[in-house]
This record gives structure tokens, C-alpha cells and sequence, in this order.
């Protein structure tokens, strides 16, 4: 899988990790940036390039870290097509993917430790979308998006 990876400045340091744990189970990663830990990045500038390259099919997931991992759910998930979700745990990642099909995966840089983060990642990048009544219930978000 391609897998698209950003972060803002309170990312930077997971997101650098991450690429090489990404690499290790055999995916690629395009690593949209930042390439700096200075505060003068804005989370929106990064989401919304993951968003658009997974909406596009560019890349078949996302991954993206900032301080809380809220801010660029939130711009993500403006993107038509995205499900973005922030996780806090294992669980939840599992979740998403199977129930939601979460196609973005965020993250807090400063409130989860880096073993729970490798963890859901793994998850996320692993687990399948099960469909079945699931299918119906996105069928309806994707109905409203091409309304709206």
C-alpha cells in the first residue's frame, strides 16, 4: 500500500520515526512533510495534502500527527471522500477500519506514548473494512457527500 504521512511541527519527531516502521512491513510512504520541528507550521497545510492524495487514490491511506491529532482530523476530513479518525488506542484504529473504513488515521504527538502509536498503526494498516451492514451506513455518508 501508499501510504501518505504528515504532520505539523509537534508531529515532526513521530512522523520521522514512523517512516522507517511504515517502510519495515512493506509499504511505501510518501512523507508529505513537515521536515522541521519549528513552530511556524500550520496543521492544514499537511492534512489536507494527505487528504487529497488518499481521495484522489494517490495513496491508499493516511496518517497524520499534530499535538492533540484533533486539529487535523478536523481538516481532513473536509476533504470529500475522507474518514478520518483520531485514535487514542489499538482499539479504537481496529475499529475504525472495521466498521467505518477509515481511510486517515490521526494522532496526538504529545499525549500518546511511541509503543501505543506503533501498535495502532499496525492495526490500521492491517485491518480490513468487514462491509456487510457497515457498507449501508457509508453508502448513506457518501450519498449526502454527493448532495452536498
Amino acid at each position: 500500500m501508499k501510504i501518505a504521512l504528515g504532520s505539523d511541527h509537534r508531529g515532526y519527531n513521530v512522523k520521522s520515526r514512523l517512516v522507517g516502521i511504515i517502510r519495515s512491513i512493506n509499504h511505501e510512504v510518501i512523507d508529505t512533510g513537515t521536515n522541521a520541528s519549528e513552530p511556524a507550521t500550520d496543521y492544514p497545510d499537511y492534512a489536507l495534502p494527505v487528504a487529497e492524495m488518499v481521495a484522489r487514490g494517490e495513496a491508499d491511506r493516511g496518517i497524520l500527527i499534530c499535538g492533540t491529532g484533533f486539529g487535523m482530523c478536523i481538516a481532513a476530513n473536509k476533504v470529500h471522500g475522507i474518514r478520518a479518525v483520531s485514535c487514542r488506542d489499538p482499539i479504537e484504529a481496529e475499529l475504525a477500519r472495521r466498521h467505518n473504513d477509515a481511510n486517515i488515521l490521526c494522532m496526538s504527538a504529545d499525549f500518546l506514548s511511541q509503543e501505543l502509536i506503533d501498535r495502532m498503526v499496525k492495526i490500521f494498516l492491517t485491518t480490513e473494512f468487514e462491509g456487510g451492514r457497515h457498507t449501508r451506513r457509508l453508502d448513506k455518508i457518501r450519498d449526502y457527500e454527493k448532495k452536498h
